[in-house]
């Protein structure tokens, strides 16, 4: 774009500022010569600098002036130590309740007595009296450091401040309300190049409007004047809309898979008894998990109610039931059953979904992402509260097979291309396999959670029949970790404003 032309687009706050820069340059100057607001030369110095006629550069400076108290010293005549020894001079000793002047309250008096005798300026007698000492005396023929200090113009920059004064400054800044200081930014603006080429033809711009208006129209004014053009490829600041955290926006996408793979959402409480958070998955009552260092537990009320159909679990545990297993082989606590605590799993979801199926409800399938708690220290890989990805398939021909399709399909539309299942162990399944993904920028198998199919311990009891039941239980903060580029796991939930405009949403 020439000159001209660029000379047509601007704006009238920033025509009002450019033609001042060749005189002036710093932001207090180019305020009190255009006669616009903060904001309006701001804005036209940004504009004007999106264009590459300026260059704008910011300094941070420290700066102090006088506070209410130094004001008043000032315009008392001097410190109120130096008053304080003027009175003491004027007699050969002097009782402290006796030293008075207009102003001089406790505190004062009391540092007054303090920065005096740190200097020799007075003596304290045995009766408690004081008297001025020989350099106390000379210390009134002439000012202090801190005296010629405060009598100098303000503000003045503190890393300018050398020898005595910054001295000076130095001791006045531990008292109270003498001096204050501020971070200042100061902007000085420079004309480019361009900038400076365009100032020299801008009165060839012609009479440049900047609004059309009715009248103008009505009487035909337009036709003589010239309209200020826009730059439509001009450098513009970023807008960022109002958006969901991306950690929701995550939640609503992990659905959104399930949902299309014909999976019916399950919700429930986040505070459960242990009956159903431990007791109905065949969780022994004597399992680590149950301890006050992995569950949160609660205190008030302590305790829940338990379903009808308990006696079923307690035989299960006890004995094995009807199951053909030995079961646990130790007596079942109902007061531990009852006790209520934060769900550390979302596998108490698929317990009480199960319960409410019939025969002919299947098959089925169902999932949830929803909160769990876990007693755990914070750390980079660690929270004590996080997203679980759940799932189960309710099917008499279901197979392991089967589970690892639904998990392929799952984490493929996560951007993982690959997965494996290795054996493990979980008291509710059987067998049982921690699920492993192929990292693709990393290289390498990270373990996102477990799964396997649930135990007849489990099923028989809560449904009545032994029926095949796919389940997973995946940690969804490891599983979007990646696609955010985020190390710290902590860095999901830190509320960092930059980082949630600039965070990238889920392709769907």
């Amino acid at each position: 774009m020439d000159i001209k032309n660029l000379a047509n687009t601007l704006h009238p706050l920033e025509r009002k500022v450019i033609v001042v820069l060749d005189k002036f340059n710093s932001f207090d100057d180019i305020l009190e010569e255009t006669k616009l607001k903060d904001i309006e030369v701001m804005r036209a110095l940004q504009w004007l600098a999106n264009k590459e006629l300026v260059k704008i550069d910011e300094e941070v400076k420290e700066r102090v002036s006088l506070d209410k108290n130094g004001k008043f010293y000032v315009k008392e005549g001097g410190l109120p130590e130096k008053r304080f020894l003027k009175i003491i001079n004027e007699k050969e000793k002097i009782k402290l309740s006796e030293v008075k002047f207009a102003t001089l309250d406790k505190n004062e008096k009391n540092a007054c007595l303090g920065i005096l005798k740190k200097k020799a300026a007075i003596s304290i007698l045995k009766g408690g009296e004081l008297s001025i000492t020989a350099h106390g005396k000379r210390m009134l023929d002439k000012e202090s450091p801190e005296e010629q200090f405060l009598k100098g113009d303000f503000p003045v920059e503190v890393g300018s401040l050398k020898d005595l004064d910054k001295l000076a400054y130095d001791n006045l800044k531990k008292r109270k309300s003498i001096l204050k200081t501020e971070i200042v930014k100061l902007r000085t603006v420079t004309l480019t190049s361009l900038g400076r080429d365009l100032l020299k033809d801008l009165g060839d711009a012609g009479d440049v409007i900047d609004v059309l208006t009715p009248k103008m129209i009505k009487d035909g004014s337009w036709k003589k004047k010239q309209f200020r053009g826009y730059d439509i490829k001009i450098n513009v600041p970023s807008v960022f809309g109002g958006k969901r955290h991306f950690v929701n926006q995550s939640i609503d996408y992990i659905k959104r898979i399930w949902l299309d793979l014909g999976f019916k959402e399950m919700e429930g409480n986040m505070v459960q008894s242990s009956f159903w958070d431990l007791d109905s998955l065949f969780v022994p009552q004597d399992h680590p998990a149950r301890e006050m260092q992995d569950t949160f537990y609660l205190k008030n009320p302590k305790q829940g109610k338990l379903p009808s159909f308990f006696k079923k679990i307690k035989d299960v545990h006890e004995n094995g039931g009807d199951t053909g297993s030995k079961g646990w082989q130790s007596v079942w606590s109902e007061e531990r059953a009852k006790e209520l605590l934060l769900r550390t799993h979302t596998t108490v979801l698929s317990a009480q979904t199960i319960n409410k199926l019939k025969k002919e409800d299947l098959p089925a399938k169902f999932f949830s992402v929803g909160k769990v708690f876990r007693n755990e220290t914070l750390d980079w890989k660690h929270l004590f509260e996080f997203y679980q990805v759940e799932g189960i398939v309710v099917d008499p021909d279901a197979n392991l097979k089967n589970l690892k399709g639904y998990l392929r399909e799952f984490f493929g539309k996560m951007g993982y291309p690959d997965v494996r299942m290795r054996p493990a162990h979980f008291p509710y399944t059987e067998p049982s396999v921690e699920v492993d993904v192929y990292h693709p920028v990393k290289k390498e198998w990270v373990e996102f959670g477990g799964a396997g199919i649930f135990r007849p311990e489990v099923t028989k009891p809560l449904i009545g029949v032994e029926t095949p039941v796919l389940a997973w239980g995946l940690g969804m903060p490891r599983i979007i970790s990646g696609y955010f580029k985020i190390t710290d796991i902590r860095d999901l939930y830190k509320n960092d404003l930059k980082q949630m405009r600039e965070m990238k949403a889920w392709i769907k």
